[in-house]
């Protein structure tokens, strides 16, 4: 009983915060995205494959949370936008404490929009609220497809799902037909792009969506 009201105390805590940044997001018409998935899943590589075709028509700026060291935060800087690091010193997600911190280093009245790659964890991120827009889960296929049952909550709270590495299906065991399966009775209405970040293909869908939701209510250059 003691662990329950301590967790609902920090969700609180963390949601009262959350409020504050929803509030302040949206006076500045910037939406958010919350990107998390396991480690080595390919957020990192999205990204650098992703924004330089969204900086053709948003502002757009990182916040990069990792346990220890900036070495997403140094590729994603290579791309000249806007990056701040948070590390959490062996915590295993972000929190929106951290978030506010960071975001108190960004210039938001030149940003659109603002993506925050959580740390690597499946379990952690998907319950703490960052004043997203959107969570937007990240699975490759060389984790397998049993991940939507084994951790539902992220992607029943996720919008959208980048199934990554598609390139690596036919070296892997991954089965699409159970994987849809599995989200289909977890979360119907969640949105699926299947990419390879690192080949650069099947991005067209997923920044399509990723328009569209920063045309409905974001500062659109």
């Amino acid at each position: 009983m003691t662990q329950i009201k301590l967790e609902t105390g920090i969700l609180k805590a963390n949601d009262d915060v959350a409020s504050q940044l929803k509030q302040l997001f949206q006076e500045k018409g910037i939406k958010v995205i919350n990107l998390i998935s396991s480690p080595g899943a390919g957020k990192t590589t999205l990204l650098e494959h992703s924004i330089p075709k969204l900086i053709n028509k948003f502002r757009v700026g990182v916040i990069e949370g990792d346990v220890l060291t900036t070495r997403d935060a140094d590729r994603i800087a290579k791309l000249n936008i806007p990056v701040v690091q948070i590390e959490t010193k062996g915590a295993c997600h972000l929190d929106a404490n951290m978030v506010m911190k960071a975001v108190k280093q960004l210039d938001l009245d030149n940003l659109d929009l603002i993506i925050i790659e959580n740390v690597g964890n499946l379990v952690c991120p998907a319950v703490f609220e960052l004043a997203e827009d959107a969570k937007v889960v990240v699975l490759s296929v060389a984790e397998g497809s049993d991940k939507p049952a084994k951790y539902p909550t992220v992607f029943t709270r996720a919008k959208v799902c980048i199934l990554n590495k598609m390139d690596l299906l036919p070296y892997s065991n991954f089965s699409l037909d159970d994987f849809y399966e599995d989200l289909k009775r977890i979360n119907p209405r969640l949105k699926v792009f299947e990419v390879s970040a690192i080949k650069d293909t099947g991005l067209e869908s997923w920044l399509e969506w990723l328009e569209g939701m920063m045309v409905n209510g974001g500062k659109k250059n």
